[in-house]
């Protein structure tokens, strides 16, 4: 097999949830390109079938858009049902959907462990961990039945490393934002989850690797970014076209002998 051959995933089908963040629209696009057939996932279905069409045009292969909140079980059935209706098969599943703590410095104190809400930490467990298991048992079952198949959960190098805090405090020393403790706690549970399901479904053919990207720029204040790239050995942070090719990797050939790994796309921030 050519390398090209690899990496190709002409004819195969990926499912995305979180198709419409900042990452999900680089990871679709990024299948798309490598030939598959691309289920687009998020919360609006509208939008999910615009996203879609405009893959199609684009790369020519068919393309599906679904609305599914995948905290819901029977949302997450009827994404399967559609996808199998359309094309009879589930060959990538990408976990990226997920919630992340928003760099918000109007509420102060809101994010410091000793306030930060029940509410709050079981809605991320819900979407970030939760989610996460509906989607690998509802749509992963279907690669299990085939005996072949690639997941991808998107994890984090908070899943791996404390943050550091330092970086979210502004030049005249004053801090009101702390990366919350429930985004760390649920990305370190999806790393564990992934090598539990990659021994399970290893006699499946089924392999199961996270992803975890390192901070990605976002409109976010320049003192930031300024702070997150000096903490960085590459000395910047990522951009959302950084992780396309790891993610590729992981969901063709190229990495055939490879489960229950956790491909680290970081800048070298987990070295330090």
């Amino acid at each position: 097999m050519s390398t090209n051959d690899l990496f190709s995933l002409k004819g195969r089908v990926a499912i995305v949830t979180g198709s419409l963040g900042l990452l999900g629209r680089e990871h679709i696009d990024a299948l798309a390109a490598a030939g598959a057939n691309v289920v687009v996932v998020d919360l609006d279905e509208t939008k999910c079938r615009e996203a879609a069409g405009g893959l199609q045009s684009k790369y020519g292969s068919t393309m599906l858009g679904v609305g599914a909140d995948i905290t819901k079980r029977s949302a997450v059935e009827r994404l399967r049902t559609l996808s199998c209706d359309a094309f009879g098969r589930i060959d990538v599943l990408v976990n990226n959907a997920a919630i992340n703590d928003a760099f918000d410095e109007s509420r102060p104190d809101r994010t410091r462990f000793e306030q930060y809400s029940v509410d709050d930490w079981k809605a991320m467990f819900d979407v970030n961990v939760m989610g996460t298991f509906l989607c690998c048992q509802i749509l992963g079952s279907v690669m299990a039945d085939r005996r072949r198949g690639s997941i991808i959960n998107i994890a984090s190098t908070y899943g791996l490393v404390a943050p550091d805090q330092r970086i979210y405090r502004r030049p005249d020393n004053v801090q009101h934002f702390y990366k919350s403790p429930a985004y760390p706690a649920t990305k370190g549970a999806v790393l564990a989850f992934t090598k539990y399901l990659a021994s399970y479904w290893a006699s499946a053919n089924v392999r199961v690797n996270a992803l975890s990207p390192g901070g990605v720029q976002d409109n976010q204040e320049d003192y930031f970014v300024k702070n997150y790239s000096a903490r960085t050995p590459l000395g910047r942070m990522g951009q959302p076209s950084d992780y396309r090719g790891a993610l590729i990797f992981l969901a063709s050939d190229a990495s055939a002998y490879m489960t229950g790994a956790n491909v680290v796309v970081d800048g070298g921030w987990v070295i330090w």
